[in-house]
């Protein structure tokens, strides 16, 4: 019987031959869907991970396995592969929605409210992580990726979302940072692997933001590398250019009908947000919390692009 917050049938059988073979040397894995349904039940309610229930085995077990697939880049491989097989499978149905054909991507950012148990780490050199012990970790910008912000001690998500509201790329920093200076970076994150030969896809044909990506060196970042740009100008900005008159410039082209489509990496938010231990951060490292992201992420794709069997009657 599939419970609430775990694999159905059709999304494990997706999933199960991405999944690493063997164990440690010398022992076995536990069972991966088991564990890997513990994982979700703790990543859509946010219980502490001894609180886990006991069908799912051991919490030690469930933590440790989703500490060294965060760690060596397991989650980060299977929503990768699920990726480049719905890149190859979904219709382009842009032409249905009366936009041009191409592929766009909608960017924008999410704090979440870090808890009381995601303070206290201690500060190491990624010297103290060893190979195998998951692999080396390079401690992120902002100690750990937490900060002060007017909401208190957050964290900041920056998300890259297609036009289905799902997740392709992020990049967590502390909560004070601003939207505009990350664009260059998390669009340089971007890369959707092929099933067959070919470089991957890392260069959309359109990127759609709101005003906070709205700058000079943004819009020179899209165009030298020859991206589309739907950004929506501040009044202070526009007001600044008309003031200046010529000297000013043109205005910077804007699609109407193409920014009314950014709704969709809301929508993306809404959909993380959905996850507790997402929408709340308890992780205290840096690359637990995105392994947490990683989980939920590959549960949204996993929703979206299976197809459940109908009842038959």
């Amino acid at each position: 019987m599939v419970r609430r917050h775990e694999l159905t049938d059709a999304q494990w059988r997706k999933i199960e031959l991405l999944l690493p073979v063997g164990g440690r040397p010398g022992g076995q894995w536990a069972e991966h869907r088991k564990v890997i349904n513990g994982v979700l039940f703790r990543a859509r309610t946010g219980v502490p991970w001894p609180d886990l229930p006991e069908r799912y085995g051991p919490w030690q077990t469930v933590y440790e396995r989703h500490r060294r697939w965060s760690a060596d880049g397991t989650w980060q491989r299977i929503l990768a592969e699920l990726q480049i097989e719905a890149d190859a499978t979904d219709p382009d149905d842009a032409l249905a929605r009366g936009l041009e054909r191409g592929w766009a991507v909608n960017i924008d950012s999410t704090s979440c409210r870090a808890h009381q148990h995601a303070a206290g780490a201690r500060h190491r050199p990624p010297d103290d992580f060893p190979e195998k012990r998951g692999g080396a970790r390079v401690e992120a910008e902002g100690r750990e990726a937490l900060g002060c912000s007017r909401g208190g001690l957050t964290t900041k998500i920056h998300l890259l979302a297609d036009d289905r509201a799902r997740p392709l790329t992020w990049q967590t920093t502390p909560g004070q940072r601003g939207d505009s200076r990350m664009l260059p970076p998390v669009l340089s994150g971007l890369r959707i692997g092929r099933g067959g030969p070919g470089r991957p896809r890392c260069r959309p044909d359109r990127v759609r933001g709101d005003k906070a990506y709205s700058s000079r060196g943004n819009r020179a970042y899209l165009r030298r590398r020859g991206i589309k740009a739907t950004i929506a100008e501040p009044d202070d900005q526009r007001d600044n250019r008309r003031r200046r008159g010529r000297a000013g410039g043109r205005p910077p082209a804007f699609d109407t009908a193409q920014y009314r489509q950014r709704n969709a990496v809301e929508r993306c938010v809404s959909k993380w947000k959905q996850f507790r231990a997402v929408a709340t951060r308890f992780d205290k490292r840096d690359y637990l919390f995105n392994g947490t992201l990683t989980v939920a992420a590959i549960a949204i794709w996993l929703r979206d692009t299976v197809q459940e069997p109908s009842e038959t009657t």
